[in-house]
């Protein structure tokens, strides 16, 4: 607009006075700025392209092939295009990357008629997340760099990291009930350590099951009945609050309690037991915006760059994964832990709050913190008061500082466990720390 403006004003005053040569010049410049916006439209409005996805869905450490394709269907040539697959700035960052990339996804290239190009990269997946693949932006111009034209090729695509799962060596998480009993609809296993009663023999009982002194005093066998397991599933609070997390850990200690909060729910569905998820962070397809896209004309490389994507979320309910007992529940829970986000919304004790009536009460509560307050300590005091068998887990690797955390919750009656690091998940479900 500003190469029109000019020209017209030189154009005017050459009229004016009567200076044939700058009139000339400036007929010249207009019709060649009006060639340029003419061919830098059409160039740009022939294209079209398509990504392919050798998957959508992989765990860390997968390797995802991308492969777009652009296809100039009009009949004129394109001197120069410079073709960019965006991907987030936060799966770049960081060392390793959360996505590490081999391949050019960035290129310029020059078309024929009916020309095609293919851009070709691929991504090692090395932290879990929900990733926006695109889109395929594009930027061309006329050969004398007076025009610029932007445009979006393609819709985007999106790939979801699930989460590592650890294998527990063991799971002494127990829902002890603080008040009252419950009654176990479904009974996985006896528990040999809690004898219920005892009677006759039968046959098939194995023999160290016998009750000797019971066969000594009646004169016939008699085998010992066990209490069922009291293991009865496993609700997660995830505390996903950024005030609960440091800057300085970020991201090695959110992404631990995320890794842990998956072990425990792959161990847990190992049993056969029900499991659930709560959280206060926000899930990254709120945030990413997925409705409305269109091949849309841009003015300026920036804007291009920023197509489609939503950097804050307004969400400020929890999200959930229904405790239940399923094939498919361990994914649901992996796929939501893939996705979970850090958030100013929620607070913990308002997560506790809001989450309360939705939890069974079969089974235990496992809360999975970073920070605790006395505000912490009393919201899980509450749910204990309400019936419900209650553990926390505290994400810190300092020693010192995992005895201040857990101080407030043990002065509850709160069972805690330390998570120091990875090498502690194995661990982390067998032995009680701190009761």
């Amino acid at each position: 607009m500003r190469w029109i403006v000019g020209a017209l004003i030189l154009l005017l005053v050459a009229v004016t006075f009567r200076l044939g040569l700058l009139a000339y010049s400036m007929y010249a410049l207009l019709a060649t700025i009006a060639l340029s916006r003419f061919f830098a439209n059409r160039w740009s409005g022939d294209l079209q392209a398509q990504r392919q996805m050798n998957a959508t869905q992989v765990g860390v450490g997968a390797k995802v092939a991308v492969v777009v394709q652009v296809d100039n269907r009009g009949k004129l040539p394109v001197p120069w295009m410079l073709l960019e697959d965006l991907l987030p700035r936060r799966a770049l960052i960081h060392v390793p990357p959360p996505l590490e990339v081999t391949g050019q996804r960035l290129q310029l290239v020059s078309f024929r008629s009916q020309g095609k190009k293919t851009i070709m990269y691929q991504m090692k997946c090395h932290r879990r997340g929900y990733y926006q693949i695109g889109p395929l932006i594009a930027e061309t111009g006329d050969v004398f760099g007076l025009y610029r034209r932007y445009r979006v090729l393609s819709e985007p695509s999106f790939l979801t990291v699930l989460p590592e799962v650890v294998p527990l060596t063991g799971f002494d998480i127990a829902s002890r009930r603080p008040i009252g009993e419950v009654l176990m609809s479904y009974q996985l296993f006896e528990d040999p350590t809690r004898i219920r009663g005892v009677r006759e023999y039968q046959a098939g009982d194995p023999f160290n099951r016998i009750h000797w002194k019971a066969t000594a005093s009646t004169g016939t066998l008699h085998s010992k009945v066990y209490e069922p397991s009291t293991v009865a599933g496993v609700t997660m609070l995830l505390d996903f609050h950024k005030d609960g997390y440091d800057r300085a850990d970020e991201p090695v200690r959110s992404e631990l309690a995320v890794t842990a909060a998956a072990s425990i729910a792959g161990a847990v569905c190992e049993m056969g037991q029900q499991i659930g998820l709560f959280t206060n962070g926000r899930d990254a397809a709120d945030r990413i915006r997925t409705e409305g896209w269109t091949h849309q004309q841009l003015h300026s490389r920036r804007e291009a760059q920023a197509a489609g994507m939503r950097d804050r979320s307004d969400r400020l309910r929890p999200v959930v994964v229904p405790t239940e007992r399923g094939d498919v529940q361990l994914i649901r829970i992996l796929e939501t832990l893939a996705r979970v986000e850090k958030t100013d919304g929620l607070t913990f004790p308002q997560l506790v709050q809001e989450s309360a009536a939705r939890m069974p009460q079969s089974a235990t509560v496992v809360a999975m913190l970073s920070m605790v307050t006395p505000q912490h300590a009393i919201a899980l005091s509450n749910l204990q008061n309400r019936g419900f068998a209650v553990t926390a887990i505290v994400n810190v690797f300092e020693e010192h500082r995992f005895a201040e955390l857990a101080g407030p919750l043990v002065a509850e009656g709160i069972e805690v466990r330390q998570l120091k690091d990875r090498a502690a998940i194995p661990d982390l479900c067998n032995n009680c720390m701190v009761h």
